[in-house]
């Protein structure tokens, strides 16, 4: 063999060595980065496991971790934080997430709903329940509500969800009406946001014609492309700037290992998001505004929660 040949060869197989050893470099930085990460998102919280008054559940698995089977539920709370104060949950969307039917079912919980506060011994708004006993009070007045265990949490930092939306690309939402606020217009539509732009919009509610139903269906658009855009991550830069802002403004008690589990076992099974809204009405009690969730659609948004939790794979 010519002897440029041979040279051409071993720099050709010192060049690929360097690269197959960069990227296996990179990919332990950004493993590492990751697993700090979920470490400093990580906070547990203690509360008794909820059992259901519905005999055919079983006691809440909080304590158990993520398989690739099992299906599990997950509290969103969207917190708009204040100095020297707890602030009150702003959002409250409840997920289900069943592996054996790629899918995930969403609904909004609206945050003036009048029920009881588990643990603070009142009737409230049900987004006041943060404000009393921050995430376990929160999770355990949800539970009583629906009336089926929570396993896991979500909280966010809305002023910071806006830097999450904009290192995921931003989202893009259909429109149903044009309107204005806080100095943008949002065409009807198809539309592409950025954070700032979709945190606007997620949180107009007053000149919406469904009032707080309406937002909570813009809340669900936005979070619906977010987890999208989750799963089609591309490149090093991006994630490791993502996981620079999920620490600073998102906390949760899924494990660093639940959450390895979460991706490779249902990032690409993950085929459908479905979503509905909680029907009811608004009322005026003792001079304050409440939205009143009557027994029958709470009996509803519970049985069609276990619907979609049931391990029977035809139960769709």
């Amino acid at each position: 063999m010519k002897r440029w040949v041979k040279r051409s060869l071993i720099i050709v197989s010192t060049v690929c060595l360097v690269a197959g050893l960069g990227t296996a470099l990179y990919s332990w930085y950004l493993y590492g980065k990751f697993k700090k990460t979920a470490a400093d998102m990580f906070e547990p919280i203690i509360s008794t496991p909820y059992v259901s008054s519905d005999s055919e559940l079983q006691i809440s698995g909080i304590e158990e971790a993520i398989t690739a089977e099992k299906p599990f539920t997950v509290l969103v709370m969207g917190v708009d934080e204040r100095t020297n104060d707890r602030g009150r949950s702003d959002t409250m969307i409840v997920m289900g997430v069943n592996p054996l039917k790629h899918s995930i079912f969403m609904f909004n919980i609206p945050r003036d709903t009048r029920t009881a506060i588990i643990g603070h011994g009142t009737t409230d708004k049900i987004n006041h329940a943060y404000a009393f006993g921050g995430v376990e009070m929160s999770k355990q007045t949800v539970e009583h509500f629906l009336d089926y265990p929570i396993d896991y949490y979500i909280r966010v930092n809305m002023e910071g969800f806006s830097k999450i939306i904009d290192e995921l690309g931003g989202v893009t939402v259909n429109n149903p009406y044009a309107f204005d606020f806080s100095g943008y217009t949002f065409e009807q539509g198809p539309i592409q946001l950025n954070g700032e732009q979709a945190l606007l919009y997620s949180r107009m509610r007053y000149e919406d014609p469904k009032g707080d139903r309406g937002r909570n269906d813009r809340q669900r658009a936005v979070l619906k492309q977010l987890i999208s855009n989750v799963f089609t991550l591309y490149g090093a830069t991006q994630i490791s700037n993502l996981l620079v802002e999920m620490g600073d403004n998102v906390r949760t008690n899924i494990s660093f290992d639940e959450m390895k589990t979460f991706f490779k076992e249902y990032g690409t099974g993950i085929e459908k998001v479905d979503s509905i809204e909680i029907s009811g009405s608004g009322t005026m009690i003792d001079k304050v505004w409440y939205y009143i969730v009557g027994d029958q659609e709470r009996d509803r948004i519970h049985e069609l929660l276990k619907k979609q939790m049931s391990i029977e794979t035809d139960a769709v």
